[in-house]
């Protein structure tokens, strides 16, 4: 394959019109925030996100490289197909659940970050073991991005796939800089815009190539290969099931998509941004999902593309591009191919940021440096883009599937942390020694029951695994749900048993060295209450709305209730009941 010049051109020039709308975004927005604020700027963008921008960058932030890339791969793979590419419904519904009942209790607190209510209940110590897996999620999404796009660019212009992600992750990881979640913001309007356009467009001169033949024949006839319907197993059911509640469940507590619910200027938005969204990834699958039963339906050995085929030469991860790439006029394909590389490359933004979030506030400032002025917040938010960025870089260049990515993404996230939001939200009397007792049951059992893409053989044989092609037992058994359900049980059990020993008088005060029951008043608990009290964070939404700096917007999507809005909650330093 020739090195394509006009390739190259595209996809800069597609870089340079995400970088520009980044760069524009905040220089508009600069002096958005008073000068002691400009940490919580950037993170939730003034709390005056509305319905338009808000319903483009919640949808954009699951519409990115994996998302597009992995449903693409998951319909084209033989012996998966459609019926395996849950993603686009288990997102689309973890976004549903997500505005019923979570955006309008985490918005209506005013936190800034996902973190915030842990720390208020549980403690700083307990906020620092909850960031881990929120981190880990972060950087599994970043990687399946960036590995999405370095395999976009490979096609492209035929460079190594590693030497492309790691260009690709140092764009990303230099755009992040710019500006915040304004930025982040306003370069997803642009990038929903190119991937919409670059990939219907490209959609039916792919069907009408000579090599493809007919997706309703090959949907449910064997031609090429098994049709792309898919089915599934009766044997993988359980597996099948434990994958759709990890995706479902566990695309709830996540960083990035608090990170706009918290940015949206109430709690009602909040909460009609989250189904906007799910219908929007929704619609935004529909083109990937006939990429990928366009690459099953193609006689590889009758394009330029040649033998063997995509599955074969272990490229089926890179199908979409390929697509593009040799089922579609050169212009075709090229805008197509550099509208999505741009698209995806700004995705990876939004989880580096979330991860510089939650460090910089949650663990640098409210764990470590409580009066850390908010200049230094910001540099320590910038430092940490560029350790994340490249965590998230190795990462995709060790894992081998972008689906692979995807589920691991979501592992920690479903296991450990929406059992323990569950709790903190919803289960009165839940304290810090529940919390860790849940929290190391759900990682004891996640870790034993192994990882075939870690390669990392399972301590507890659950009944139905079987030996992969690498002799790494695969488990059939649902266990991860398990591990989360054990996690959120033991989390209750435990944190009711300390409660009653300690009430009790079975077990003396002294005993109780988390400061979770009996000692009220002590110098964690104190911690707790400074925490939601300084001056540079603001937990309430009684804080003022700052005037609107987006584009001037119809009266249909001008929230007016955000200027008026008064919060029924108590103070959060008055919330210390439990």
């Amino acid at each position: 394959m020739a090195f394509h010049v006009e390739g190259l051109v595209a996809i800069i020039v597609f870089y340079l019109a995400i970088l520009a709308v980044g760069i524009w975004a905040a220089w508009k927005t600069k002096n958005t925030g008073n000068e002691g604020d400009r940490s919580e700027a950037i993170i939730v963008g003034g709390r005056d996100i509305g319905l338009l921008v808000g319903g483009f960058t919640m949808t954009a932030t699951w519409v990115g490289g994996g998302y597009i890339n992995g449903t693409a791969e998951a319909v084209y793979v033989p012996g998966y197909g459609l019926a395996w590419a849950q993603a686009p419904i288990g997102y689309s519904l973890s976004l549903v659940l997500g505005g019923l009942f979570f955006a309008k209790p985490m918005r209506s607190k005013g936190y800034v970050t996902m973190l915030d209510p842990f720390q208020q209940l549980y403690g700083k110590r307990m906020g620092g073991l909850l960031f881990i897996p929120a981190l880990m999620g972060e950087m599994f999404w970043a990687a399946a991005i960036f590995s999405a796009l370095g395999a976009t660019i490979s096609v492209i212009i035929d460079i190594n796939v590693n030497i492309s992600v790691i260009i690709s992750a140092l764009i990303a990881t230099m755009y992040t800089l710019v500006g915040g979640l304004y930025s982040v913001a306003y370069t997803d309007v642009v990038q929903l815009f190119c991937i919409f356009l670059g990939l219907w467009i490209s959609v039916p001169f792919a069907m009408s190539h000579p090599a493809v033949t007919d997706i309703g024949i090959t949907a449910v006839q064997r031609v090429y290969q098994t049709p792309w319907l898919g089915t599934v197993n009766p044997l993988d059911i359980y597996t099948w099931l434990d994958n759709f509640l990890l995706l479902t469940l566990g695309g709830i507590p996540w960083q990035a998509y608090f990170q706009r619910v918290l940015s949206s200027s109430s709690a009602t938005y909040a909460q009609v941004l989250s189904f906007l969204a799910a219908f929007g990834c929704l619609v935004m699958a529909l083109p990937a999902i006939l990429i990928g039963a366009i690459g099953a339906s193609t006689a590889w050995n009758e394009t330029e593309y040649g033998v063997p085929d995509p599955v074969t030469k272990k490229e089926a991860d890179m199908i979409l591009p390929i697509v593009l790439q040799y089922l579609c006029p050169v212009y075709i394909s090229f805008f197509g191919l550099g509208a999505v590389s741009a698209a995806v490359m700004s995705s990876a933004d939004s989880s580096i940021l979330s991860a510089s979030s939650m460090f910089a506030r949650n663990i640098y400032q409210l764990s470590f440096r409580q009066n850390a002025s908010d200049r230094e917040i910001v540099w320590v938010m910038r430092i940490t883009v560029f350790l994340f960025g490249a965590s998230a870089t190795a990462m995709a260049l060790l894992a081998s599937s972008v689906y692979g990515l995807w589920y691991l993404s979501s592992d920690l996230v479903y296991i450990i942390i929406f059992p323990q939001l569950l709790c903190v939200l919803f289960i009165k009397g839940t304290n810090t020694y529940g919390a860790i007792a849940g929290y190391l049951f759900g990682l004891v059992l996640r870790i034993t029951g192994g990882e075939p893409y870690l390669y990392l053989q399972p301590l507890i044989y659950y009944p139905g695994c079987y030996p992969d092609e690498n002799n790494v037992y695969v488990q059939r058994f649902p266990f991860k749900t398990l591990a989360m359900l054990t996690s959120f049980f033991t989390n209750i059990i435990v944190s009711y048993l300390a409660k009653y020993l300690f009430e009790s008088g079975t077990l003396p005060p002294k005993l109780d060295f988390l400061d979770a029951v009996v000692a009220r008043y002590s110098r964690e608990h104190m911690d707790k209450a400074t925490l939601v009290k300084s001056d540079n964070i603001v937990l309430n939404e009684l804080a003022p709305v700052n005037p609107r700096h987006s584009l001037t917007l119809s009266s249909t999507f001008t929230n007016k209730e955000a200027f008026n809005y008064v919060d029924s909650s108590p103070e959060l330093s008055n919330t210390e009941d439990n």
